[in-house]
């Protein structure tokens, strides 16, 4: 742990309210850099918390933490470990677990410095979230003074407040997004439909271009960047003395990027008969990394059905694939690739696929392995079709 020692000074700032009162916050004056603590878990976690531990100007102590092992997996099979606390440990931070049960993390006590109760707590003390995917209670966040409760959201807010951004972002066909560090406010029922969760004022904010297919890893790691960089150089600005936050902007509740939900195994499955070729593909880059994009295909008359994970989808520009009065959800073996009929007349190619219970194949192999019960004859060729599902 890199500790420094320096005289301590103070400013004071006045930040506007949401209800355009000054709420006025002590500040630390320049010279003496902060002690943090950092929550977090994923890879969009680590991200941020390398750029932060490499801008050493910026604290004189820092600590994770995290969330503790967990055994997942059918009946416990795999050793789930947080990337983060790998991180820390490999390169001397000391990281410190939450409890896994969540009315237990309610009653947790912060490491030593941060659990001193002192009041007014320690303008120099630091906490900050990225991606920790717990809610903080009221007496963890009163531990750090006003000012000095900073998280780190992959959305230009107030769009896409929630657990899930980056993946709306993709969903929805963004062409772009951005990075913000947001005062963190106590979660409250009363607020609005988030509880207040991601609605804290401003201090900083990046636009940033989604690329071209871009897909969730990619764009998990670009803002994570943008996001740790973001904050170094906010909390410079802070110790500086020379930067203020600003309430969120004002955002219809019923627009579609006001709040990013969770992404749920419903999300992975594909109807045809609702979504285009774009649209699924859309879809696949933005959950395939965690959920494989699954459709339902129908093995007899009766409507009984196999799931079959769509591994490797891109839109096809051949409208003519199929004749005229396919129908969505059909589907035939055709130059290399299975092409299935989608909404809108549009054709989805997909050239490796996996059915339940069976390994990953390519196309060609995958068709032959379909039982010949389950195709049907149309015009001289082979089809087989895929049900539509209630996503």
């Amino acid at each position: 742990m890199r500790i420094l020692s320096r005289p301590s000074l103070r400013w004071q700032t006045l930040i506007p309210r949401h209800n355009g009162h000054i709420r006025r916050i002590n500040s630390q004056a320049p010279g003496e850099p902060f002690k943090i603590l950092f929550f977090g878990r994923d890879e969009f976690s680590c991200a941020v918390f390398e750029r932060l531990h490499a801008a050493q100007d910026v604290w004189q102590s820092i600590c994770i933490a995290t969330h503790p092992d967990e055994r997942v997996g059918r009946r416990g099979s795999q050793l789930s470990v947080s990337p983060l606390k790998s991180l820390g440990e490999s390169i001397g931070v000391p990281v410190h677990t939450i409890p896994s049960e969540r009315p237990l993390f309610r009653q947790w006590k912060p490491p030593i410095p941060f659990n001193l109760n002192s009041s007014p707590p320690p303008q120099n003390h630091l906490l900050v979230t990225a991606s920790f995917g717990r809610i903080l209670s009221s007496s963890l966040l009163s531990q750090f003074a006003p000012g000095r409760r900073l998280n780190v959201h992959p959305s230009l807010l107030p769009s896409y407040r929630g657990p899930a951004p980056i993946q709306h972002a993709l969903l929805n066909g963004d062409t772009r997004t951005g990075v913000c560090v947001i005062e963190m406010l106590p979660f409250s029922r009363s607020k609005d439909a988030t509880g207040g969760i991601d609605a804290g004022e401003l201090w900083a904010r990046e636009e940033v271009a989604i690329p071209e297919n871009a897909n969730f890893p990619a764009l998990r790691d670009n803002l994570a960047r943008k996001g740790g960089d973001l904050l170094a150089d906010t909390l410079r600005r802070m110790l500086a003395g020379n930067v203020s936050c600003t309430p969120q902007p004002s955002f219809p509740a019923s627009d579609l990027r006001a709040h990013a939900r969770a992404i749920t195994p419903a999300d992975a499955l594909v109807d045809f008969t609702r979504m285009t070729a774009e649209t699924i593909v859309r879809r696949h880059r933005a959950i395939a990394h965690h959920k494989p994009l699954t459709a339902m295909l129908r093995t007899t008359a009766d409507g009984a059905s196999r799931a079959v994970q769509l591994l490797t989808p891109s839109a096809n520009s051949d409208t003519n694939a199929f004749a005229e009065g396919a129908a969505p959800g059909m589907a035939t073996y055709k130059d290399h690739t299975i092409s299935v009929c989608c909404a809108e007349g549009s054709v989805l190619s997909v050239q490796v696929l996996k059915t339940e219970g069976k390994r990953e194949a390519q196309a060609k192999e995958w068709w032959n392995g379909v039982p010949e019960v389950w195709k049907v004859d149309r015009e001289g060729s082979k089809w087989i079709m895929f049900q539509s599902s209630t996503t």
